[in-house]
């Protein structure tokens, strides 16, 4: 763990440089706005360990797989979303001394994350090996308002000489990912333009042909006053360039404006971009940096108003939930159903920058509870818009008549995973994808989206499990074979209770759809009938004969659910009983030892709990808890929040608080060691289920009620959140022996607080 954080219940702040500890940093301090992000790289030029990253959302490239041993059904592919032109460089030299903070004497170096406002400062004074000393204040954001683009303000203070300060402000498209095969670049040349105050590049992806352009506006003072300094022009292949020299005395201040934007042939003609760019470019220098300050700090108090969670008493777990809460929403916003959630988000380059079950999995309920119901939507018509891809997945593994199996990792629907064990058998995804359906609609109570949508989806789904499962003779059961579950250190197994689960439950959710529909949109039924060749009575009479018929491990004698056939051939270790400095066992130990070991990487029986809670005791989930949670590692970043939400449900506050603390500060202390490669951006949507669902005991089960348990963490003294349900906005505080619920919309509602059932006025509140 690293813990150089600073606590502070709005900002994230580092005090002093570290070279070290840099690139956890640059993924901490990392920016976005949902259609653009960057890591916390600097503006100045750095000759230090640095991975240098900007994103543009939904340009990727179609890596080739190079594999010996090809197989039929491996993709052809790895889709990466690539590592973009770098739009942040400003170049500064001190009479002819570059400024690099790997050579300069670095003092009073802070980086100050605002996430209140939505902006990144960075302060530091400078001594260059000449002796001359700069005092230096960046301060830049990426605007949610004007979101192709963002701005730069950047200020150097010349502390103890009199002489030259050269500034040179450039896009550089010569760029290439950290993990690309064989050093290869992604990005040709198009078109640039490149004049005195302004510069744009036009670059284009190999093969997928997508075209950005990037451009930069950028004025100079002194003191305050605008200079008109001669500037120079510089074209490289790949980068252009501006630099220009303003002489200073002793205690002047110059400083440099830097407008920039990113405009994307996802959004625009090809031959529009540049005159797009130029358009962004004037009207954001026209607002000036103030009011982009002032706009982006007004549109976050609107993000913030309903998103935020208020925790009194505990300011390292107040900033733990609102770090994640700012990467949430400066990653996704809703917008666009072409876009989705990388795990990493625009923070670092590995995963690739596509789209896991996290999404449907984690992303989706923190959405549903603090957006508009429209946001969700948009990432389930995402899984819609590339059922035809699914079924393509399922037919290149030998699956017939529609059946669909999402691609575990995506950016157009098409399958882009080349581990064998997780593309062919970490079939459980298609479970997440059914549940997401499910869960949007319990708590809008939007069932036309069934009718418009979702029912293709859960059909072409429901024919894939029907298909994967076989009969066995020597179970006398339908068995589920070849199979990797949640916990990836258990791979290629028979029976995995979770992906049998989760298969079960789909036909079962398939057959209620059908009722759905024939009941209450009997028309578009018919369509669909016709659209899709449903023979009803056949295959709802099969789907329930798999049902009833399907072979779930249990273990009388625990009492617990076998996570899958040959678990307890494994030598049976504690955690805490190993040596703790093998942790994580991933960074020490060969892939051969983990999968003979019985250590678990993440929530796999207990995520099929977690999901269908109601549908079990409390005796039954704390004794596969306590089985299971001992055995488990945590090195997935999606594990510790559902291991919180189920603590609380057992009555276990303490671990549900330590698994929260793990989760809210997962990235900002470094808990696995991988906060260098980017942020664990869709498990800080766990964080947020670990508060509302955890500590609040928030439930929506098949009736649609809203229901609430809440208690209180002994480290807390309360604390306040909003979430929507079916209409109805409500902000709940919960003290020590006393939860209140105000009513902030024009919609009535009925909750059931610790299952004593409270009527909420509209525009009213309650206290219990």
């Amino acid at each position: 763990m690293k813990e150089y954080i600073k606590h502070h219940e709005w900002n994230i702040v580092e005090e002093g440089f570290d070279p070290a500890d840099n690139r956890v940093s640059e993924s901490l301090f990392s920016l976005g706005n949902g259609r653009m992000g960057g890591r916390g790289n600097f503006e100045e030029k750095y000759s230090g360990d640095s991975l240098l990253g900007n994103y543009v959302a939904g340009v990727y490239y179609p890596d080739k797989t190079r594999v010996g041993w090809w197989k039929n059904g491996y993709p052809e592919y790895f889709a990466k979303v690539l590592n973009a032109a770098n739009w942040l460089g400003i170049h500064v030299e001190v009479d002819g001394e570059e400024l690099d903070l790997a050579t300069a004497k670095v003092e009073n170096f802070k980086r100050d994350l605002n996430m209140k406002e939505g902006y990144l400062q960075r302060t530091f004074e400078a001594t260059l090996p000449s002796g001359k000393k700069v005092a230096v204040v960046s301060t830049r954001l990426l605007s949610i308002v004007d979101d192709e683009g963002g701005a730069i303000r950047y200020e150097v203070k010349a502390v103890n000489f009199s002489g030259n300060i050269k500034f040179s402000p450039f896009v550089d498209g010569d760029i290439e990912n950290e993990d690309s095969n064989y050093d290869e670049k992604f990005w040709v040349e198009v078109a640039k333009e490149n004049e005195a105050g302004q510069a744009i590049l036009v670059s284009e992806t190999l093969k997928t042909q997508f075209q950005v352009a990037t451009g930069m506006k950028w004025n100079l003072t002194l003191n305050g006053a605008v200079q008109s300094t001669a500037i120079e022009t510089e074209n490289k292949e790949k980068f252009v360039g501006n630099s220009t020299t303003v002489a200073v005395s002793e205690g002047d201040v110059a400083t440099i404006f830097k407008y920039i934007c990113n405009i994307s042939s996802e959004n625009h003609d090809k031959g529009d971009l540049i005159a797009v760019a130029k358009d962004y470019l004037a009207r954001v220098e026209a607002k000036g940096f103030d009011t982009m300050m002032e706009e982006q700090a007004a549109a976050w108090a609107k993000k913030w108003e309903f998103s935020d969670i208020l925790i009194e008493g505990d300011v390292k777990a107040q900033q733990g939930i609102r770090f994640n809460i700012f990467n949430m929403n400066q990653t996704y916003t809703g917008e666009d159903a072409r876009l989705n959630i990388g795990p990493k988000g625009f923070t670092g380059e590995k995963y690739g920058g596509v789209t896991y079950w996290d999404t449907e999995a984690y992303c989706v309920p923190f959405y549903l509870m603090t957006a508009e119901p429209e946001v969700v939507r948009n990432l389930l018509i995402y899984r819609y818009n590339h059922l035809e891809r699914a079924i393509e997945n399922a037919q290149k593994l030998g699956f017939t008549d529609g059946a669909a199996l999402y691609p575990m990792v995506t950016m157009n629907g098409e399958e882009c995973h080349n581990e064998w064990e997780i593309t062919f058998e970490e079939i459980h995804r298609n479970g997440a994808i059914a549940f997401a359906i499910y869960n949007y609609i319990r708590h809008t109570g939007d069932d036309k989206y069934l009718a418009d949508y979702g029912f293709e989806v859960l059909l072409g789904i429901t024919r894939f499990w029907k298909q994967r499962v076989n009969w066995s003779v020597g179970y006398n059961k339908y068995v589920m074979l070849g199979v990797t579950g949640p916990n990836e250190f258990d791979n290629n197994v028979d029976n995995n209770w979770y992906t049998s689960y989760i298969a079960m439950w789909c036909m079962e959710y398939t057959t209620k759809a059908v009722e759905i529909l024939k009941e209450k949109y009997s028309e578009r039924y018919a369509e669909l009938v016709a659209k899709t060749n449903f023979n009803e009575a056949e295959e709802v009479a099969k789907w329930a004969e798999i049902r009833d018929n399907m072979y779930l491990g249990y273990d009388e004698e625990r009492n617990i659910f076998i996570q899958a056939d040959g678990f307890f051939n494994k030598e049976q270790i504690l955690v805490k009983d190993m040596d703790q400095s093998q942790l994580p066992i991933v960074h020490h130990w060969s892939w051969d030892r983990i999968l003979r070991s019985n250590f678990i990487k993440q929530a796999d029986v207990l995520q099929g709990i977690y999901l269908f809670e109601e549908r079990f005791s409390v005796e039954e989930i704390k004794a596969n808890y306590d089985f299971y949670e001992p055995r488990t590692v945590h090195e997935s970043s999606l594990s510790p929040c559902i291991h919180s939400i189920l603590a609380g449900k057992i009555g276990d506050q303490a671990r549900a608080y330590e698994f929260y603390l793990r989760t809210s500060r997962l990235d900002l202390d470094d808990y696995n060691a991988d906060t260098r490669d980017g942020l664990h951006i869709t498990s800080m949507a766990g964080t947020w289920m670990a508060v509302v669902e955890g500590f609040a005991g928030k439930r929506v089960f098949d009736d649609g009620v809203l229901r609430l348990a809440p208690f209180i963490p002994a480290e807390w003294g309360a604390y306040t959140f909003n979430i929507t349900h079916q209409g109805a906005m409500l902000a709940v505080r919960v003290s020590e022996g006393k939860v209140e619920i105000t009513n902030t919309s024009d919609v009535a509602i009925n909750v059931f607080v610790h299952d004593k059932e409270v009527a909420v006025p509209a525009n009213g509140n309650v206290a219990i």
